[in-house]
């Protein structure tokens, strides 16, 4: 069965709105990006313009490769791409302002960035005002002779998604196996560990099944806890399509977002002069009750007989065991775990029902919970019950929000699996040092919530900020100044840097993905390998390229062997022979080269990779955690943003600022609150000074902007397999006034 065809001229029962550019509404305004993009880079256009021309999107993991992809035709560019272009092609920061840094320490992260890029390597001891130029030779000798003396346990690596590709992922992660330590991770594990935990318990892969062209002509797609207007925005103009070839689109979310109700695709005319509606029906869950409104649409399905039993039988096990936990589960716990009717979850059963091909699109608002993985293999339940994998127009898509996750975890650069995303046991450890010719460590490594707990010797951070990415900003910036020595390697500055040396600090400048000598490649969300050229320009006389500082490092530690690759397409070449599904990146060598590993549907005809080909049912969890009487549930959401880096005070789209704190009407005037009032929000972990603001969100929860909002998370809250911090999930009650003891100018604020 094709896909529905896509309409042809305008289509006005999609419109947003009869004013043209939707003039007057709040809207994320596209060509105002394009503008700023001009200002802004107004020194290095032509540079910058080749970037956008040849180079892949560091911004989110859809993977647009120069302006175009393999999706549909015409220009695909995004305000993401656009406010992050700036962090390429700006000159390097006067580093005679790090001489002290009490008055950097001031500033936000935003003002720390714009300062300009790192110029060469940088050096504080303890007890310093600030730092004092240091030789590459230098700092590696003094580096390489602190790792020779520090136990393998006692050393920590972590690297963020910040444009970082393959390649650099594929050589930090193996240098760090040839220091003897598994104490790698990245940043899929604060994202997306638990989809890649139940992907692959339940299907033997750990990737989108589908491909993002199954999403135009679909019967279905279905958002859970994301909003890709805001994260994805090139997703948007697929989805324009999906609407003009009939396409329903429904989102489950604690909150009604506005761009995913109507939104303005600047590259299509028609959709840029009247908009288009994207969302047909928004099913307000509960935070964390995602899991038990899918169990109580699995009953409905059930009950009225609206399953594949035809797949079921043929292509899953475990089907008794979901069906025994649906129909025993009562509707009333169902109703207060979710805050969703009875008859709201037969609408959605009915919806599915009524779509004989569907795509399943999931983010970290599913995944950021303690019973993050249950809340993923809920969504896989839900699939398998009606036959939505491996053919045309259905799949099941955990959508990555940065450019790097998706490879990052595939090449290895995580505590828990070797490259490939093999489990670490004596087994896989045995295997792999044979192919790589030293030994390899056979115990999982610490993550990155575990290693600021760990008592680390050595912290060496790629990117990445702890003191905004991690909960509780106070413990995290603790843990930070304990550890002797910090190694942060990154173009610009990030207040994390700053803090007190225990001992010593080094400062190392790194290259950008359009810099890094022979090219590199990025994995999108749908599986597809890219290649991106090295982008002729200015640059950093003091950058490297983090696999050649690795390289150096081990050659001054005598373990030059175990890391001697003489470019990057040797890395590739290493990829393709340790890695079997990326077979074909050592042939990538020129601008806009790619190819999709696994096809365009994983799991073809219901065939799994796994032991009997069968994919796997398993009942869940569905309770979220009790709520404490008179108190809140708190979600943190993002806002004008990319990862923890905040581009705007207000969001454009509906009008927040950092500080809101988003309530309910209903809510409102319970509390006898009014727009704009000043609040306090106070938990065991922290406080909050924030304003209310009035928004369609569920009632019972608030919503506060990460990373601001940090402070009133439990840092000890992740979940069980995957330990993802429960970024979604925490309880906070409501004052008016400033709780005793808390002085309203020390609270955590926007």
């Amino acid at each position: 069965m094709a896909l529905k065809p896509v309409r042809k001229g305008f289509a006005p029962e999609t419109w947003a709105s009869l004013r043209p550019f939707g003039v007057g509404l709040r809207r994320p305004n596209n060509f105002a990006e394009v503008f700023r993009a001009l200002l802004e880079n107004r020194d290095n256009l032509g540079y910058a313009w080749r970037i956008l021309r040849e180079g892949v999107c560091d911004g989110c993991a859809l993977g647009t490769a120069g302006l175009r992809d393999w999706t549909i035709g015409g220009i695909h560019l995004c305000n993401v791409r656009l406010r992050l272009l700036r962090l390429n092609t700006m000159g390097p920061m006067d580093a005679g302002l790090l001489a002290d840094v009490a008055a950097l320490k001031r500033k936000s992260s935003a003002e720390l960035r714009a300062l300009g890029r790192l110029p060469y390597p940088l050096y504080r001891r303890r007890g310093e005002a600030g730092f004092t130029r240091i030789s590459w030779d230098e700092a590696l000798d003094r580096i390489a002779w602190r790792l020779m003396r520090t136990s393998p346990d006692r050393m920590g690596f972590y690297l963020t998604s910040r444009g970082l590709p393959n390649e650099t992922y594929y050589v930090v992660q193996k240098a760090v196996r040839a220091l003897g330590s598994n104490n790698i991770d990245n940043a899929a594990r604060l994202c997306h560990s638990p989809s890649t935990v139940a992907l692959k318990a339940s299907l033997g892969v750990a990737a989108t099944t589908c491909s993002y062209r199954d999403l135009i002509g679909t019967d279905l797609v279905v958002f859970f806890g994301a909003n890709p207007a805001v994260n994805q925005p090139v997703m948007m103009k697929y989805l324009y399509y999906a609407k003009k070839a009939g396409t329903q689109v429904v989102c489950v979310n604690p909150y009604q977002e506005p761009a995913m109700a109507r939104y303005w695709v600047p590259s299509s005319l028609e959709s840029a002069l009247f908009g288009t509606k994207i969302t047909d029906r928004f099913f307000l869950v509960a935070p964390g009750g995602d899991a038990a409104f899918l169990v109580g649409v699995m009953r409905h399905l059930i009950e009225q007989g609206w399953l594949d039993e035809a797949f079921i039988q043929e292509h899953t096990t475990g089907f008794e065991a979901v069906r025994a936990q649906a129909l025993s589960s009562e509707w009333g716990r169902l109703e207060e775990a979710s805050g969703l009717s009875r008859r709201e979850m037969l609408e959605f059963a009915l919806l599915l029902a009524r779509a004989p091909r569907a795509v399943l699109v999931w983010s970290m608002g599913i995944t950021q919970h303690a019973l993050g993985e249950e809340a993923v293999q809920a969504i896989i339940n839900l699939a398998l019950a009606r036959g939505y994998l491996g053919r045309e127009g259905a799949g099941l898509m955990p959508i990555r929000g940065h450019s790097g996750v998706q490879g990052g975890a595939e090449m290895g650069a995580y505590a828990t699996v070797f490259p490939g995303g093999v489990p670490i046991t004596p087994e896989s450890a045995a295997a792999l040092s044979e192919a790589w010719g030293f030994p390899v460590p056979s115990t999982p490594g610490l993550t990155a919530a575990e290693m600021l707990e760990a008592g680390l010797e050595v912290l060496w951070s790629i990117g990445g900020n702890f003191l905004e990415t991690l909960p509780s900003p106070a413990q995290a910036e603790a843990a930070l100044a304990r550890v002797p020595l910090r190694v942060h390697q990154d173009i610009v500055l990030t207040p994390q840097m700053l803090l007190e040396p225990a001992e010593e600090v080094f400062l190392l400048p790194a290259t950008t993905r359009y810099e890094i000598p022979g090219g590199c490649t990025e994995t999108s969300t749908e599986r597809r390998v890219i290649f991106s050229p090295e982008i002729p320009g200015p640059r950093i006389a003091g950058a490297r390229w983090e696999g050649r500082v690795f390289r150096e490092l081990l050659e001054r530690m005598g373990l030059g062997q175990r890391l001697a690759f003489e470019n990057t397409q040797a890395v590739r070449e290493e990829i393709a022979r340790v890695v079997p599904f990326y077979d074909g990146i050592q042939h990538l060598k020129a601008a806009g080269e790619a190819f999709q590993y696994g096809g365009a549907h994983l799991c073809p005809k219901g065939v799994c990779p796994t032991p009997d080909g069968r994919a796997r049912f398993r009942p869940v969890a569905v309770d979220p955690p009790p709520l404490p009487e008179g108190a809140f549930r708190l979600v943190t959401r993002r806002g004008k943003q990319f990862n923890s880096m905040v581009h705007e005070a207000t969001d454009p789209i509906n009008g927040a600022p950092r500080d809101a704190v988003l309530m309910s009407p209903e809510d409102c005037f319970r509390l006898g609150l009014a727009p704009g009032q000043q609040i306090w929000l106070q938990n065991e972990h922290g406080t909050f000074a924030g304003q209310v603001f009035v928004a369609p969100v569920r009632p019972g929860s608030l919503q506060v902007h990460w990373p601001e909002g940090n402070a009133l998370l439990d840092p000890q809250k992740r979940s069980p397999k995957a330990k993802v911090p429960a970024y979604k999930e925490g309880y906070v009650y409501v004052h008016k006034k400033p709780p005793q003891g808390q002085d309203p100018h020390q609270a955590a604020a926007g």
